[in-house]
């Protein structure tokens, strides 16, 4: 699979949003921690450290949106877009893991009242510089995860947001201590370790749900199944399945289109629905149609009756003895509700039917069980066969 500009128009984005990001963590978790530390705030620092995680984030984001967009090749011929998805797992269960750490930091300086220090009211303007900056990001990184379609930003934007939401956490467990309510600052520590718990469970929840090939919501099918049915010759469809890939979904459905069309048109329609979900259909990047002729969930299964060759040599054994086989100028089988329907193709001169002989040929055939309906067609001359 050749990368398309698009892709790496994604890849591009990717990059420039998550160095953006990047940078303004570098920055801020450097003076939360050295805010914190200076402040007495336990809460600043355990918010310092909520950033540093996102920060490390960062860089796996940077990492798997390049592994994320390599060329498909013969060992991954569906592309590499599981890796964002295993990194989304990556960034979830390391906010699991610092989540535990900070809440344990905090809940063991509250057992032991000793170790608790009382933050400065400067704590206050760190935590507020977080707020705003944390917000901004989250609002910018989520704008452009929606227009690229990727999760893996997505996720990173609310890694953003439980910073903002944390540092709201620890001015109010700041303001608390400098209002003589000692402790309130830890408390806010736990508070702010318990959201990143619970950003960490959602975003594993996510990516797992991915990870086991978890459709579209009803939502994006409705739309689809829409698009499907507004495509010219297809006659009804079944067998709609999604699944989502990174920031690609794939999908595979059934058509069914009319039942002796030929194998081009029949070909046609289904690249026409191909290309239509394509392009109408944001979420999902490529289609596999399969083509029916008549609705195999409901119709008799055709899988145990003979191919053409098996077919045409039973009939050539019966037909054999008949004048008109001779002059067969084509034959087109068409596999329908568990039994075949034959199309023979004869010579003008036939259609006088001398002697019955085509009726003969029609009584011959049903003896044959898989055969239900023999046509005859008359052509003026070879060119005229479909």
């Amino acid at each position: 699979m050749v990368e398309t500009e698009s892709e790496q128009s994604r890849l591009d984005v990717t990059r420039r949003i998550t160095l953006v990001g990047a940078g303004v963590n570098a920055m801020l978790a450097l003076a939360q921690l050295l805010g914190g530390v200076f402040t007495h705030s336990l809460g600043l620092i355990a918010d310092g450290i909520h950033t540093l995680a996102d920060l490390a984030s960062d860089f796996i984001v940077l990492v798997a949106a390049h592994e994320a967009h390599r060329e498909a090749d013969e060992e991954h011929p569906y592309g590499h877009g599981r890796i964002e998805t295993l990194a989304t797992s990556a960034l979830g269960l390391g906010l699991i893991i610092v989540g535990i750490g900070i809440g344990y930091s905090a809940g063991n300086r509250l057992l032991h009242p000793e170790t608790l220090l009382q933050p400065t009211p400067m704590a206050l303007f760190f935590a507020a510089l977080a707020v705003f900056s944390k917000e901004g990001l989250y609002h910018y990184t989520r704008r452009v995860a929606r227009s690229i379609r990727s999760s893996m930003l997505e996720a990173n934007a609310w890694h953003h947001r439980s910073d903002a939401i944390s540092s709201l956490l620890v001015i109010v467990g700041i303001s608390g201590s400098l209002m003589g309510f000692k402790g309130f600052d830890a408390y806010a520590a736990i508070a702010v370790a318990l959201f990143i718990i619970y950003i960490g469970w959602k975003l594993l929840w996510q990516s797992g749900q991915e990870l086991i090939d978890s459709s579209l919501d009803d939502e994006v099918l409705k739309q689809t199944e829409e698009v499907i049915r507004s495509v010219d010759g297809v006659v009804n469809m079944h067998l709609l399945r999604t699944r989502k890939s990174g920031g690609n979904a794939f999908a595979d459905v059934h058509i069914q289109v009319p039942a002796k069309v030929s194998v081009s048109e029949g070909h046609q329609i289904a690249e026409s629905v191909r290309k239509a979900i394509v392009d109408k259909i944001d979420e999902i990047t490529d289609v596999t149609v399969h083509t029916d002729p008549e609705d195999d969930a409901i119709a008799k299964p055709c899988a145990h009756l003979p191919l053409r060759d098996e077919v045409l040599g039973r009939l050539r054994r019966l037909w054999l003895p008949l004048e008109p086989y001779n002059d067969i100028e084509k034959m087109n089988l068409h596999y329908l509700d568990g039994q075949i329907d034959v199309d023979v193709y004869l010579p003008l001169k036939w259609s006088s039917n001398p002697d019955g002989v085509l009726e003969r040929m029609k009584s011959l055939a049903k003896s044959l069980k898989e055969i239900r309906k023999i046509s005859i067609f008359f052509i003026s001359d070879q060119s005229d066969a479909p």
